[in-house]
């Protein structure tokens, strides 16, 4: 199979991953019967424009509501109104956006019906500070967390103990009404209480829990973030409390999902395919490493598998960053691989995330072949130092090699496809 071909694969298997996670598939299944009362329509998330539209065209009866969802992501509605902020740093177009979520849901009666629309992005998108904080220290946080390499069940502990909204609190904020949480998954294992900072269920986590991860890390935080922590004042709402009781929380799409539709497509091509995992975490070029030995096990000893084949993962890596290039995690992760695999003639790879959004880069990712390395050289790129200094974007726009998706309206973690020829 030629070069080309297993590009347009790569890439066939990605578009799959992404159709299935479309709200338009995966949402109407899932949607609750009408109430007595009022509906009220809330969420936040790269998804959740998307998912809002979907819900107008299946409900029949009369709904309210607001959604946030990141600049560039918003879909026409009649119904909801669609509100845009930023992501991941947050603004205060996203604080403004949290704060009228919980005036909407004030006063509901048990006769009426929340339902929210949750998806990755939703935490940056949702920044509603603890009374005490500013938007300020939690852009500061956010910032530190994204550069430390912290997983993101990590950072999200640490959000949730510093939000007006997080950590179930939005849940609280609506009873007696009922909740349906209709969520998206982009987190590995697909923890409620993760994607998004959990605003509709209980957290377990605690303050004690946020400031261990803060020390790990070595982050520094503002005097009044520090004190909010060992307070206890940021104290998020915990499962068992009274007011959370029926919250009926429907995971509608997983990135275990996602894989299974990108096999698919492979098998239909006559390639076999095999699903490594759906919650691989860990530093992106770590990751990297460990596959790269994978998949010369594959090429050079047909174990534990025979080319050719795909093999494919899910999760979400971290970079912890040291240089000051322009990179994303799985640009990072495929820039690692390529390196490692310093140009196996019968490895390709593609990797990306499913949002469309690589890091801050409007890139999904990026996809190598056999010449990737020599390539880069005749144009006097070295991908050592393109690593070391966090550039995956710049190193792979280099080569006209990135995958560029535009908005895809939906969120379902990173894709990654390691094809190994016979």
């Amino acid at each position: 199979m030629m070069s080309l071909d297993v590009e347009a694969l790569l890439r066939r298997m990605f578009d799959a991953a992404i159709a299935a996670a479309l709200p338009s598939v995966c949402l109407p299944p899932c949607l609750p019967v009408a109430p007595r009362g009022r509906t009220i329509v809330i969420g936040a998330g790269k998804a959740s424009a998307a998912m809002a539209a979907v819900l107008e065209q299946h409900v029949a009866w009369p709904i309210e509501g607001l959604v946030v969802t990141r600049y560039g992501y918003a879909v026409p509605c009649q119904r909801i109104e669609i509100v845009e902020a930023a992501h991941p740093v947050p603004d205060a177009a996203g604080a403004a956006a949290a704060r009228r979520m919980l005036d909407l849901v004030s006063g509901l009666t048990a006769d009426d019906l929340v339902i929210a629309l949750i998806s990755g992005g939703g935490s940056a998108l949702t920044a509603l500070p603890l009374d005490g904080l500013t938007l300020a220290d939690k852009q500061a946080v956010n910032r530190a967390l994204l550069a430390s390499g912290a997983t993101i069940t990590e950072m999200n502990t640490v959000r949730r103990h510093l939000s007006a909204i997080k950590g179930g609190r939005l849940a609280a904020a609506c009873h007696p009404a009922r909740v349906v949480s209709l969520l998206m998954s982009d987190v590995p294992g697909d923890d409620p209480t993760v994607i998004a900072s959990g605003p509709t269920v209980g957290d377990p986590t605690t303050c004690a829990d946020a400031l261990d991860i803060l020390r790990r890390y070595g982050i520094d935080v503002s005097p009044a973030v520090r004190a909010a922590l060992e307070s206890g004042r940021g104290e998020s709402v915990k499962p068992d409390d009274r007011r959370l009781a029926g919250i009926d929380t429907r995971m509608i799409v997983t990135p275990q999902m996602a894989l299974e539709a990108a096999a698919a497509t492979a098998r239909a091509a006559g390639i076999d395919a095999h699903i490594l995992g759906d919650a691989i975490e860990g530093e992106a070029r770590d990751v990297a490493k460990v596959m790269a030995g994978i998949a010369r096990q594959v090429a050079e000893r047909g174990q534990p598998v025979k080319p050719p084949c795909v093999l494919l993962s899910s999760g979400e890596t971290t970079v912890t960053v040291r240089g000051s290039g322009r990179g994303g995690r799985n640009v990072e992760f495929l820039l690692a691989l390529a390196v490692a695999l310093a140009g196996h003639p019968r490895i390709h790879a593609l990797a990306g995330d499913t949002d469309g959004v690589d890091g801050m880069e409007e890139i999904a990712g990026a996809v190598i072949g056999p010449d990737i390395i020599a390539r880069a050289m005749a144009k006097g790129v070295r991908p050592v130092d393109s690593l070391a200094d966090n550039d995956g974007h710049g190193f792979f726009e280099a080569l006209g090699a990135a995958v560029i998706t535009g908005p895809t309206m939906t969120n379902v973690n990173d894709f990654r496809a390691i094809y190994i020829g016979d």
